[in-house]
């Protein structure tokens, strides 16, 4: 237990991270805080600041729990075959969540500071940090593009995962230049549009290089 512990000691630190600030700015808030905006940064719907609570739990917290579970149930243990990989993909994910949680209640706190640009940004990142572990990702059910073809076809999988790898890094490179210069809908438009590119056009091009090999 104690060898778990300290295995997962910056994971268990960032996941209670959004919970201890939450907890210290708790009794301060008003008992109604913003909990939506619109596209213009606007906002759009006020809640009960009881809501929040549910924040760090759906996620980084809801993120530890099911990059701890994958590697338990995957039927062909092709996840251990990441090896050391594995650990730094499921530490950045809960990262990014643990960091993103923290800005949805800091803005709940100080509506005045929010900014659509800063979760483009963050966004952006994400993208480039999966992308950059895309090369690595041995064929699964769980992570990775997981299309018929890739599934089948252990030559299509890799050769999806090289092109997707780039194809991310690249996209959220766009989406950190469209948080950084853009704002309003033009941003949003932008960054939603490489986010659907980079999820669909793997896709495409998993099913046409099953097709290439007949």
């Amino acid at each position: 237990m104690k060898n778990l512990i300290k295995k997962e000691s910056l994971n268990l630190v960032m996941v209670a991270l959004p919970f201890i600030y939450l907890g210290y700015l708790y009794s301060g808030l008003p008992a109604e805080v913003p909990m939506q905006w619109n596209a213009s940064g606007e906002i759009k719907r006020m809640g009960s600041k009881s809501e929040l609570w549910m924040v760090p739990f759906l996620l980084p917290l809801l993120m530890y729990v099911i990059m701890s579970v994958i590697p338990m149930i995957d039927p062909k243990r092709k996840i251990e075959k990441m090896g050391g990989k594995f650990p730094s993909l499921k530490m950045m994910l809960v990262g990014f969540f643990s960091v993103l949680a923290l800005y949805i209640i800091y803005v709940a706190a100080h509506p005045e500071a929010m900014r659509l640009s800063v979760v483009a940004v963050l966004l952006g990142l994400l993208f480039m940090g999966l992308g950059n572990f895309f090369k690595t990702i041995q064929p699964n059910y769980f992570l990775g593009i997981r299309t018929p073809w890739t599934l089948e076809n252990e030559v299509v999988w890799k050769s999806t995962h090289q092109m997707a790898g780039v194809l991310w890094l690249a996209g959220g490179l766009i989406m950190i230049i469209a948080g950084l210069l853009l704002s309003g809908p033009a941003m949003i438009i932008l960054v939603v549009t490489v986010a659907v590119a980079a999820a669909l056009v793997p896709v495409g091009y998993s099913w046409v290089a099953f097709k290439k090999l007949g």
